[in-house]
């Protein structure tokens, strides 16, 4: 049994964070960054179920056809995923009554939509793109146990040589995202590479308004990342965590975004908000056909 200091469920019987009961979410959950994105999903559901807000997360679950679909905001960075992701791991696998884990346990789909920054030229503004693995440049993995496939392994080594990283106060990690899903994003319509998630919009994504950055050539260097087909696509600030705690959870989850900027040219989108409604209904008719 958990400690109620483990497993904090509110009066009503709730998780605490996310203010949700555990009937109240679906197995195929899209999760998006602004609280305010929530119902720009949502509106193309044909009815809604449910709908909660507490803090930033808000949450609305409700049908596509047939199609049972929870979208929920993580707010931005890391740490909020390391609480989202954690929840609703809790709502479909814990039991609340007797607090402890169920004997089946469920297996989630997990589809993040959000925005990012092209590292790469032939990646321009209004593209879509497909995260196939995530480096992460935070802490949050290094405090559970990740487990890396042959593959990962390789491309973290290769990262950290190139980078030459390893040594200080940054220790990056690797995770990829699931075949199952990616295999789902496989059209003209999207690029794919390898996402680089940071802890920071500024300095950590080599921005500099009036503070020095540690790392001023950021950007060139992480552009320049090249192994066979794989290269460093985007930066954002979510996918990296997302990935690693969901392979950690047993759940499905790969990371779709919208390329608002581009780091190279230093542009930025004229009409983000029309360029995510178009990835949005992209998506859900992608997600309307999941098994």
């Amino acid at each position: 049994m958990l400690d109620t200091s483990e497993l904090i469920l509110t009066p009503r019987g709730t998780i605490y964070h996310l203010d949700l009961h555990p009937d109240e979410v679906a197995d195929t959950i899209i999760t998006v960054g602004a609280p305010e994105r929530v119902p720009k999903v949502s509106r193309y559901f044909d009815r809604l179920e449910h709908t909660r807000m507490h803090r930033e997360f808000v949450s609305h679950t409700g049908y596509i056809g047939r199609k049972r679909l929870t979208v929920v905001s993580t707010g931005i960075g890391p740490d909020n995923i390391d609480i989202v992701l954690n929840e609703l791991d809790a709502l479909a696998n814990i039991d609340f009554n007797s607090r402890s884990l169920k004997n089946a346990l469920t297996s989630l789909t997990l589809i993040r939509l959000g925005t990012s920054g092209s590292l790469q030229e032939d990646i321009p503004v209004g593209s879509m793109l497909a995260s196939t693995f995530a480096i992460g440049l935070d802490n949050l993995l290094h405090y559970y146990v990740p487990e890396n496939n042959a593959e990962e392994t390789f491309l973290l080594h290769a990262f950290r040589q190139h980078t030459r990283f390893t040594g200080n106060p940054i220790q990056p990690y690797i995770a990829q995202a699931s075949i199952h899903l990616l295999n789902h994003f496989t059209s003209d319509n999207y690029h794919h590479g390898i996402t680089v998630t940071c802890p920071g919009f500024y300095a950590p994504q080599g921005r500099k308004l009036r503070s020095a950055s540690a790392f001023p050539d950021l950007i060139p260097l992480l552009a320049g990342f090249h192994q066979g087909p794989h290269r460093l696509a985007n930066l954002e600030m979510e996918t990296a965590a997302l990935y690693g705690l969901s392979k950690l959870m047993g759940h499905h989850c790969v990371s779709i975004s919208t390329i608002v900027t581009n780091r190279r040219d230093g542009t930025f989108s004229k009409d983000a908000g029309a360029e995510i409604d178009r990835m949005i209904k992209n998506a859900l008719e992608i997600i309307e056909q999941l098994k």
